[in-house]
Parts: structure tokens; sequence; C-alpha cells
């Protein structure tokens, strides 16, 4: 039985024992009986009428100083705006639970929680990927071609090629690459289209040559005696045998050649006319076209690269994920200075966001309030606080019973 429907009830039986008790024989149970149903009636009646005064007319009449709530509601929002801005939420109250909060280690240990869970990992992967495979390429291509213009202008291209020097020459590159060369030339050189190619030039510049006297004489002897297949042969052989006196690590040659090498190298270290002549031409590189496609289509296989990567980790339950952010985690526990620089300023943010926007609580609730009009007010605070008022009602009635049984008594006294 709900507490309005015990108000109710509570007046009935009032009524009706008044009623009853009109028609009992007169004696002085009857008179003390009679006392405390009136004295019932009239506390019940009167409550009901305080009750319904401070949300509305009593029974539609406009009788003064009733319908209280909606007459005071500007005056009732201030207050309860006021309670909240100067008693419960204060600023210093608010400051002072916000600056006990741990708060880098306590969302540490949410993210820890959620890591741990191989579907949050999974789900962070899908939005990497997600994310990757909508990176606008094309747009990443031109700040990448200034990006590496911008290191060519900037960069010291002196002490580069010296270093660049001191890396060939200590590693021994620019023998490995004279082998690699005279390697190539003796495979060519050994070749059967070598020899036909070599003796057919040889031959036919023989015919052509123009000699006079007696050595016109031994030259053209000398012509006559050999054929195509013969000079090549004479030709390859020579090649061979020169190439593999380049290749003797100690012949006087190579090494006369690979010293010289050296010195042009040294020399065009120095050279800034030529090292800003190459700075120009690798800028101009940089321009044209082709060098934009080659940046595009790199700039796709990295992308291909990272999905392939991406979805090979998902399929492992991102463990990768899980470690990196473990070494993260290390890594930031090994320098407790920078948490607590960390944690200092996050409290520091959050104090001054409290401060700064502490008159909102205040505006929050009017505009809540402001925004329910007279019939929602009544409805919300009925509902809120209305079965404490009923049994005011129903506690009237019965005080009054009581306190009618006892003036009746004392009256007949």
């Amino acid at each position: 039985m709900g507490s309005k429907n015990l108000a109710g009830i509570s007046l009935i039986v009032m009524a009706a024992g008044f009623v009853v008790c009109l028609f009992l024989p007169e004696n002085a149970w009857t008179f003390v009986i009679l006392g405390g149903f009136e004295a019932g009636l009239v506390g019940g009646l009167a409550d009901w009428f305080a009750v319904t005064a401070l949300f509305r007319h009593p029974l539609g009449i406009p009788i003064p100083h009733t319908s209280l709530l909606l007459k005071n509601k500007g005056r009732i929002v201030d207050s309860l705006v006021s309670a909240m801005e100067n008693e419960l939420l204060n600023k210093e109250s608010i400051t002072r639970q916000l600056s006990r909060l741990n708060l880098v280690h306590g969302v540490a240990g949410i993210v820890t929680r959620s890591m741990a869970r191989k579907r949050t990992r999974q789900q962070i992967l899908d939005y990497a990927s997600e994310a990757i495979a909508k990176l606008p390429l094309e747009k990443a291509v031109e700040p990448v071609r200034e990006a590496a213009a911008g290191y060519v202008r900037g960069v010291d291209a002196a002490g580069l090629a010296d270093r660049a020097l001191t890396k060939v020459l200590n590693d021994g590159y620019e023998i490995q690459l004279f082998d690699c060369a005279l390697g190539e030339a003796r495979r060519w050189a050994s070749l059967p289209s070598t020899k036909d190619t070599m003796g057919a030039l040889a031959l036919e510049q023989l015919s052509n040559a123009k000699v006079g006297g007696f050595t016109g004489f031994a030259f053209q002897a000398f012509a006559g005696m050999v054929n195509e297949d013969k000079l090549g042969s004479m030709i390859q052989t020579m090649l061979m045998a020169g190439i593999d006196s380049l290749l003797d690590p100690y012949g006087e040659q190579r090494i006369a050649i690979l010293r010289e090498i050296r010195v042009k190298l040294f020399e065009a270290a120095g050279d800034e006319e030529k090292l800003e002549y190459v700075r120009g031409q690798v800028l101009e590189i940089l321009q044209e076209e082709s060098t934009a496609l080659f940046i595009r289509e790199n700039l796709e296989k990295l992308r291909q690269f990272a999905l392939a990567k991406t979805a090979e980790e998902r399929a492992n339950g991102g463990r990768m994920v899980f470690r990196v952010y473990a070494a993260l985690l290390r890594n930031l526990a090994s320098e407790p200075e920078r948490i607590e620089e960390w944690e200092s300023k996050a409290r520091g943010t959050l104090v001054r966001l409290a401060e700064e926007n502490h008159y909102r609580i205040g505006q929050l609730v009017r505009d809540n309030v402001d925004r329910m009009d007279d019939q929602q007010l009544v409805e919300m605070l009925e509902e809120k606080i209305g079965k404490d008022l009923q049994w005011i009602r129903v506690n009237g009635a019965v005080c009054g019973f009581l306190v009618g049984i006892v003036l009746s008594a004392i009256q007949l006294i």
C-alpha cells in the first residue's frame, strides 16, 4: 500500500470514527473516543492542507501563502546553488580531493589491465591497420622530397665526402670495386664473341693502314700472314694477360693504378666546385617526376610491409604490442622524477580546470531547473520527498487522535 493511499485512509478512518461516535449512546467512553476522532480528523486535515500548500493551491483555491515551492522557486534554486558552490562542492574541497589523486599510476593500472587482454591488443592493431591503409601517401611525396632536398642543401658536402672517403679507404671498397671491374673485363675478354669482334676490328685497321717505305712493306707482309681469327686470338690473349697482371695483388701496375685512384678520390673530396656541382645535380634529380614516382612506389611498399607485419602480429595475439607497452612502462618506472613531474602537471591541470569551471556547477543546476515547467518540478519533488510528506499526514491524524483522547479525558475529569 502506498504512503499516499495510507494518508487518505487515515483521514477516512478518522472521519468515519467521528461520524459513528455521533450515533453512539452518550457516556464517558463515547465522549473520550469522539474527542480523539475529532482531533485526529482536524490534525489530518491540517497536515493535508500544509503538505498540499507546499506544492500547489489546496483544492485549486489561490489561498494566500500556498503553492510555496513555485512561488519561491527562484530563492530555492539560489539557495541550492549557493549550498552546492559554497558548502557541498566548494573550490577548496574539490581542489583538496584532486590534489590527492595519483593520476599517472591510476591510468597506468587501467591501461595495463586492458593491455593484458588479447582482444584489446587486437583492436589496437585493427585501428593501426585501418589508419595505415588510409594514409594519403600521395600527399606525403612532396614533403619527403622537400625534406630530402633540404637535407642536401644543408649538408656539409666536404665533411660528408671526407667521411665517405675515409669509410671507403678503411674498408677497402676502392679495391673491391677495382677487382670487380677487372673481373667483369676478364669475363668479357674471354668470350668467343669478343675474340671475333677484336679480330675483325684489327684486320680492318691493318687493311686500311697507309704506311710507306720499308716499314710499309713489312707491315703489309705481316697483314698478309695473319687472318681475323689469329688477330682475335692474339689480342684476346694480350687482354687477358694484362688483366691478370692487374689482378695480381703485388703487381706494380696494379699498385700504381690504385695509388692514382686514391689520389683522384682525395682530389675529388677536396674539390668544392665539383662537390657543389654534385649537390646541384642531386637537387635537379630530386625535382624530376621520376623521383616523385620512385618515392611514391617506395612509400607504398613500406605501407604494404607495415600492413603485413600488423596482420602477422594480430594473428599472434598482439604480443609485440604488449612487449612494446611493457618496455615503455619499465622505461618510465626507471625515471620516477619524470613520473612525478607528469603527476604534478596533471593534478595542476585538473585543479586549474576545476577552479576555472567551478561556476558551471551552479549554472548546470540552475539550467536544469529552469528547463523544467512548474508541473514537472512539482512531480519531481513529490516523487523524491512525497513519501515522507504523506507520512506527516498520517502522523498528524494519529497524533491528533491521541491528543484528542487526552484532552477529552482531561475535560471529562
